[in-house]
């Protein structure tokens, strides 16, 4: 009996050895593409293509990252949306620009989140089963450079602010928040002028800056933050969302009010403090736009393709 007992805890505890060297070792880089199409156009519009990116909590070591993120412009898209939690290192921002490369070239818009202001720091995983736990900031990195070097490129920036650019022979009208995990958002209400597609950007989903959007009819709204769960059971899904969304909506694209979608990405990166990820790898993806169903119905469903770079 004791040998059986033994053997049992033996097995377990290699069972989360190994669990625990996949997530590190392997699916933490297992950089993916995800493809989504929307039906928020026009019924006689051309599909829009647009590549979000999020999360990348780059620190400057991280090649292979770089490389992959820079080797997406050859997907072609119309427009990049980039939504915040970029640095985990004051020494990264040349690494994210690094990484952004050739799709600086593009139209493009922003906003940032907490991990853009502030450095990571060692934290207890537990805390976020907590909604009310105490928030810790790291040291204060170089936002001011990364925010700079964008707007150069052309990106807008959304940080409670509204933009219109053109993409894809199409008229975009943009708005976004500052981090509502920060408490920073201050959203600018009012009624939207005619585009061709009217386009949120925020970094945490909370559902009070959603229901914002919505309500002033925004066709789509991107958001990060959750990194999908990061470590997502099979069969169940993400364990907690560290926001007021539910679980279900902590990645991928679904409707969240009315005619409003939203689409929320699962992120490039992890803390250098938290560097595993299971059964949610690392992603960017790219969605195609297409027009909303014909007379008058509602899709209730986004429809992905499978693409794993």
């Amino acid at each position: 009996m004791k040998r059986l007992l033994l053997g049992a805890v033996g097995g377990a505890v290699g069972a989360g050895a190994a669990t625990l060297a996949y997530s590190a070792l392997y699916e933490r880089t297992r950089w993916t593409l995800r493809r989504f199409d929307v039906p928020v156009l026009a019924q006689d519009a051309e599909p829009l293509r647009i590549l979000h990116i999020s999360d990348l909590h780059m620190l400057p070591g991280q090649h292979s990252k770089q490389e992959w993120v820079r080797s997406l412009d050859a997907l072609d898209p119309d427009f990049v949306a980039l939504t915040g939690d970029n640095l985990s290192s004051a020494d990264a921002v040349p690494s994210v620009l690094d990484a952004l490369g050739p799709l600086l070239r593009r139209p493009g818009a922003f906003v940032f989140g907490s991990n853009d202001y502030y450095g990571p720091v060692p934290k207890n995983p537990f805390k976020y089963f907590d909604k009310h736990h105490k928030r810790v900031h790291g040291p204060s990195l170089p936002w001011t450079d990364l925010r700079d070097a964008l707007a150069e490129s052309g990106w807008a920036d959304l940080t409670n602010a509204r933009a219109t650019v053109t993409a894809g022979g199409r008229v975009l009208d943009l708005g976004g928040v500052d981090d509502p995990h920060l408490r920073l958002d201050r959203y600018v209400a009012g009624a939207l002028p005619p585009a061709d597609l009217h386009l949120g950007l925020v970094h945490a989903p909370e559902p009070r800056v959603l229901n914002s959007f919505a309500a002033d009819g925004y066709d789509l709204v991107l958001a990060g933050h959750t990194h999908g769960g990061q470590l997502r059971v099979p069969g169940y899904g993400a364990l907690v969302t560290n926001c007021g969304i539910e679980r279900d909506l902590a990645r991928g694209a679904h409707r969240w009010s009315g005619d409003t979608w939203l689409h929320v990405s699962a992120g490039m990166g992890t803390s250098p403090y938290a560097p595993i990820r299971f059964a949610c790898p690392p992603e960017v993806s790219l969605l195609t736009l297409v027009p909303r169903p014909e007379h008058g119905g509602r899709d209730t469903r986004a429809r992905e393709s499978a693409g794993v770079g």
